[in-house]
């Protein structure tokens, strides 16, 4: 019996090691091969690659299973099959989709309006930056610290306080870098300017981050001279679900959030809300801040033809800020030193911040026509309160410069008059803003696709200042409101970020200036895009019309209270196209000529109702080719690029005598030019490495008319001069970096970045001669693990902590003067001592712990 009983299992296994079936297919992304794509059998160690065709043959000895198909740079997929002995299976073409672009979770976000690289099928210089990157390494850093990693771009500014970085792309500064939300365009109106500590939720409802660098997909006509940053935001979430997460950081710093998503319901509902707080005394002294941020989102699919999605999110906020101080200042005080804060009565008090709070809704509304055409529409709204916080009159200030609050006190309680010789203040910066972005996409035919859509918008920012705390007086004495003659103004108001939605001084208890500024915009834009075997082509056409008005409550008398308005019609066009070679690499050429028009702070002269006779539309030309390669193991590209700027206008400030001053470059040429490098390799399953390179040559060509204001915008200079040759500063313009994350162990993965920065200049706006600041390097890394929790360890929680710049390196980040280095000055870093800027935040920290459930 027993030899039968062996004779059996013997026959058994020797008939299962020997059947066979096979399995075939092709892979790919949907356009092209994906040539070295990985197949295997789950739970064997059978496995093959794709040939140079995508195409793939796999024998097996089970029956039916499941196969695994990864490949660098995409989500990988589960295929189940079933095959009987001896035969082949064809399981045909399997599309994997780019993880640097899944939306899988996402209910409705607007997909005809969001233009992602993705959509685009002639390819562009991109890079993308998902939502587990983003909340891993951000920590207590503005949101576009996610994006120090990729060529052409630096990050300044965050030692002025929380939310106060700058980004530069290719050289340009933030105004001339479109940046997008959900299809929507949040660049201000006003001025082009971001002011990221409006935007301190973004790190939380970001589900990924795409810099399109140059010309971009967008189809626009927007500021896209740098490139294009689109935020495409969490939507709905399909599956019901939360998170709780917290964390701490170096200089006190905390923050909680708590998520929850219902999932979607039978009938096709769904809503996801979050909400945060965070907290901190900020690195530099005196640069406290707190904030909230809220998101709720409610989804609701219809039927497979209309989808629908609107979401609410704003981010209040309160920060105290730092300006740039004398090198020699830093040196003598310490690199953390800052003398805009003082003491009122034993409590800490900041004479400089910023408050705000910006609500954002939108409504996305996705309409699937047919087979071959859809509809994306998406109507937003944003309704912004604060503006900054400041002095008026005479502060008093102690020994080491600091503020003296108390002093000041007892200076306006000795004034017999009762006014005010010294007090806080906010400048006040308002708006409601309204507008409407639809998209037609049509298959014209099996290889043409066509795009048209509108762009429309209409703004009203009311600026003015108001007080806040008259510190010991019974009135402030304003002297200059044509209007109220010696206006004495006894009210104060707040600067808290939820209590600006109502609370803010009536008219005639505003001074200093009191305007609005109205502003409608009307764009048509339209894309056709050609794609067959190896070859695509595009073209993108859109044009705009700007319409620009003031209204001056304060300087004018009524009759001349309203400005003339002001229309300016622009246009930008963007061809291009691409070859792939073979199934693994392509070359792309495109170029664009934009006919920008010009913000509407450049069109009146010194803050009034005169039209500045200088001012014309932007001339852009844009020109870029590049190379991206994908294999197995590697992917990257090559990126060559030059952008010819003319007739523009810079503007750059810096503090004088505890007093900002303007200063503002009008008909300024600029010529940008570079190269671009990056990739990323898994030379094995637990080992991811990146890099990039960039190199640019920024410069200014020609003459310039160069105007300067003090904080009151009264003129105090204005002269032509000589730019030609003067280098383009607050933007490296040579970038290297290096990264690697190695998986430990299951769920346990370590990080790094490295850094370096060079041929970085001072941020004066256009100059002839500027001054090159000392090269630095950065290196940040990091740890994760997730512990998977529960019956079905569905649950988890994952811990993360951050170090940046690990080594302490010391480095100035920023100057906002020029001053040159001569024989017998003092210097620093070899820099003028005098030179005014920023250093670079030393070794920092932060930790988090997140619960998802």
């Amino acid at each position: 019996m027993k030899n039968w009983l062996l004779s059996g299992l013997l026959f058994l296994m020797v008939t299962t090691a020997f059947s066979q079936g096979k399995i075939t297919g092709t892979i790919t992304d949907g356009q092209g091969s994906l040539p070295g794509a990985n197949v295997a059998i789950k739970g064997t160690k059978t496995g093959v690659s794709a040939d140079f065709d995508g195409k793939f043959s796999i024998n097996t000895t089970v029956n039916s299973g499941e196969l695994v198909i990864s490949f660098l740079g995409f989500e990988p997929k589960t295929v189940k099959f079933s095959v009987a002995e001896g035969t082949t299976k064809n399981l045909g073409t399997i599309v994997l989709t780019s993880n640097s672009n899944e939306l899988s979770e996402i209910v409705v976000v607007g997909r005809g309006i969001i233009d992602l690289a993705k959509g685009r099928k002639t390819a562009i210089a991109v890079s993308t930056i998902k939502a587990e990157e983003i909340q891993a390494k951000i920590g207590s850093s503005d949101v576009i610290q996610a994006l120090v990693n990729t060529p052409s771009v630096y990050v300044a500014g965050q030692a002025g306080g929380y939310g106060d970085s700058r980004i530069s792309v290719r050289g340009f500064a933030q105004d001339n870098t479109a940046f997008l939300l959900n299809g929507q365009p949040i660049n201000g109106m006003e001025d082009g300017r971001m002011y990221w500590s409006n935007w301190s939720g973004m790190s939380d409802i970001a589900n990924i981050i795409q810099i399109q660098r140059g010309l971009g997909s967008s189809k626009l006509a927007i500021s896209s001279v740098g490139g294009t940053v689109n935020f495409v935001t969490k939507a709905t979430d399909k599956k019901q679900g939360g998170f709780a997460s917290f964390g701490q950081a170096n200089d006190n710093y905390f923050k909680s959030t708590i998520a929850y998503n219902t999932g979607m319901s039978k009938s096709g509902w769904g809503t996801s809300v979050l909400f945060s707080h965070w907290q901190g005394d900020g690195y530099n002294d005196g640069t406290k801040g707190q904030g909230q941020n809220y998101f709720i989102s409610i989804g609701y699919k219809a039927n497979d033809k209309h989808s629908f999605n609107f979401i609410l999110t704003g981010a209040p906020q309160t920060h105290d800020q730092n300006y740039g101080k004398k090198l020699s200042d830093f040196e003598k005080y310490g690199r953390k030193y800052n003398n805009n804060w003082g003491t009122l009565n034993g409590e800490y008090l900041s004479a400089v911040g910023n408050y705000y709070h910006k609500p954002v809704a939108n409504l996305n509304w996705d309409f699937n026509i047919s087979d071959k055409s859809s509809l994306s529409t998406v109507l937003y709204a944003s309704w912004g309160r604060g503006g900054s916080v400041g002095t008026v009159g005479s502060i008093k200030r102690t020994a080491t410069d600091n503020v003296d609050f108390d002093a000041t006190v007892a200076a306006n309680l000795a004034s017999t008059t009762g006014a005010a010789t010294g007090a806080l203040r906010n400048s006040v910066n308002n708006h409601a803003w309204y507008g409407l972005v639809t998209n037609f996409k049509t298959e014209l035919t099996e290889d043409i696709d066509f795009n048209m859509g509108l762009d429309l918008r209409t703004y009203k920012g009311t600026h003015f200042r108001q007080l806040t705390n008259l510190l010991g007086a019974d009135y402030y004495l304003d002297k200059y409101n044509v209007n109220i003659p010696n206006n004495k103004i006894y009210e104060t108001n707040t600067n808290n970020a939820w209590a600006v939605l109502s609370n803010t001084a009536s008219v005639e208890n505003r001074y200093s200036w009191d305007y609005d500024e109205t502003i409608s915009y009307g764009g048509f834009f339209s894309q056709i895009e050609y794609a067959k075997d190896n070859v695509s082509a595009f073209f993108q056409g859109a044009v705009s019309n700007q319409s620009h008005e003031r209204f001056d409550r304060y300087a004018y008398l009524p009759a001349d209270a309203k400005s003339e308005k002001v229309n300016n019609v622009g246009y930008n066009v963007k061809a291009g196209g691409s070859y792939k070679i073979g199934g693994n690499g392509s070359f792309y050429v495109n170029a664009g000529y934009y006919s920008r028009q010009p913000y509407h702070d450049n069109i009146y002269l010194n803050y009034g109702n005169e039209v500045n006779p200088l001012t014309k539309n932007e001339k852009v030309v844009g020109l870029e080719a590049g190379y991206s390669f994908k294999s197995k193991f590697l992917s990257g590209s090559v990126n060559a690029y030059r952008t010819s700027w003319k007739d523009r206008v810079t503007t750059s400030s810096n503090e004088v005598d505890n007093d900002l001053q303007y200063t503002t470059n009008e008909g300024v040429e600029q010529l940008h030019s570079g190269l671009e490098l990056d990739f990323v390799a898994k030379p094995f399953s637990r080992l991811d490495i990146s890099g990039f390179a960039s190199v640019g040559d920024y410069h200014y060509v020609g003459d310039a008319v160069k105007t300067v204001r003090d904080s009151d915008r009264n003129i105090l200079s204005s002269s032509k001069v000589d730019v030609d040759g003067g280098k383009v500063g607050d933007a490296a313009q040579v970038t290297l970096g290096l990264g690697f994350k190695y998986e430990i162990a299951t769920r346990f993965s370590i990080d790094a970045d490295w850094r370096n920065y060079e041929k970085l200049y001072a941020n004066v706006g256009s100059v002839k001669n500027n001054v090159e600041l000392p090269s630095y390097d950065l290196v940040d890394a990091g740890l994760s693990y997730k512990m998977l929790t529960g019956k079905d360890k569905k649950r988890s929680v994952v811990f993360r902590i951050n170090i940046n710049n690990l080594f302490n390196e010391i480095y100035v980040s920023e100057l906002t003067t020029n001053i040159a280095t001569n024989a017998g000055d003092v210097t620093i870093n070899g820099l003028n001592a005098n030179n005014k800027g920023y250093y670079g935040f030393g070794t920092t920290w932060n930790a988090s712990m997140r619960f998802n459930f």
